[in-house]
């Protein structure tokens, strides 16, 4: 009896040692080559390396990241910083842990048959935005530009825009938002040619915010096993970008290996890719402080109206990411 008590605690034992930790990551927006190197870890084996059990929750019109990891949905989020330093001044804690995302990718992209050749031609225009906490980076955009949100002859008028390219191809608005990797090639893909269209870019304005970081609740942050665990998934992630941008074909494959709607396709999968490679490259996952404060400068600039209105305090952490990449 007491020799198979013994092998029953070795057998829990082992058991307990071989468990991995769980890790809930919501992503920003559907599944798709944005978020290769977060499946790519998964794919790879990075997590399971790293004793991590991860489950990747995509995203969609109705869901926003900062809600759920507000209700305790997930433990990790992919989110631009405009919007997650708009929840902290509100209330919402959130902390940047790692900045995959380099470079922005988001523009404006306007019929060159309405006339507009720069910003200052904006005024008497409509301009598609996105809301749900994508609209930041274009409110500061404009009131940098002096230009009201409110129409009239001075100002542009806002057309609330889904999360589709319609409105220009419908000639609904003069311009819309457009993401380098994704919605400006599905213009493209409607038959409206590159010579027929006019971009903006925010990187090339000067007014480019961070967009896909990694954010967790700041009370988190003081549970050191929550930190360790962090660390690992850091590390795995990053492990898995570097591995998607030197590997663009067969990383877009395992994004589609995961999409359970069937909706994309692997010439747009394999596009986005190259496209991303673009914004993740130069990153070791590391958010470059110069670039934190260019983003709150950009969204403190917001005339009488701006984005945040005061310089953030504790709304990222170098801790994670100089653990996870020694």
């Amino acid at each position: 009896m007491k020799k198979i008590v013994l092998s029953a605690g070795l057998a829990l034992a082992a058991g307990a040692a071989q468990a991995a930790d769980d890790v809930t990551l919501q992503l920003k927006w559907v599944t798709q080559a944005q978020f290769a190197g977060y499946y790519v870890a998964a794919d790879q084996g990075f997590y399971e390396e790293e004793d991590l059990n991860v489950t990747i929750k995509p995203g969609g019109p109705d869901i926003a990241p900062t809600q759920v990891i507000a209700g305790g949905g997930a433990d990790v989020i992919v989110e631009w910083m405009p919007a997650a330093l708009a929840a902290r001044e509100k209330g919402l804690p959130l902390v940047n842990i790692a900045q995959p995302f380099k470079s922005s990718g988001m523009m404006l992209t306007c019929l060159k048959e309405t006339g507009i050749e720069g910003p200052d031609q904006f005024p008497g225009k409509t301009l598609g935005v996105w809301f749900f906490g994508n609209e930041y980076p274009f409110l500061s955009w404009m009131s940098t530009l002096g230009i009201p949100t409110e129409g009239g002859e001075d100002g542009v008028e806002v057309l609330k825009q889904g999360f589709n390219v319609d409105p220009l191809i419908q000639k609904q608005a003069d311009c819309i938002s457009t993401m380098t990797y994704n919605e400006y090639w599905q213009v493209i893909d409607a038959g409206i040619p590159e010579e027929e269209l006019v971009t903006f870019k925010y990187e090339d304005q000067g007014v480019a915010t961070l967009e896909d970081g990694l954010y967790v609740m700041e009370e988190n942050l003081a549970d050191d096993a929550f930190k360790d665990k962090m660390q690992r998934f850091v590390r795995a992630s990053m492990k898995g970008w570097k591995w998607a941008e030197e590997n663009p074909e067969e990383a877009a494959m395992i994004v589609l290996d995961n999409d359970q709607t069937g909706a994309q396709t692997e010439k747009h999968q394999v596009r986005m890719m190259d496209e991303i490679a673009k914004l993740t490259a130069g990153s070791n996952g590391a958010l470059d402080v110069a670039d934190y404060e260019r983003t709150v400068q950009t969204l403190l600039g917001g005339g009488s109206d701006p984005v945040i209105t005061k310089e953030p305090e504790g709304a990222y952490t170098l801790d994670i990411t100089d653990a996870a990449l020694q």
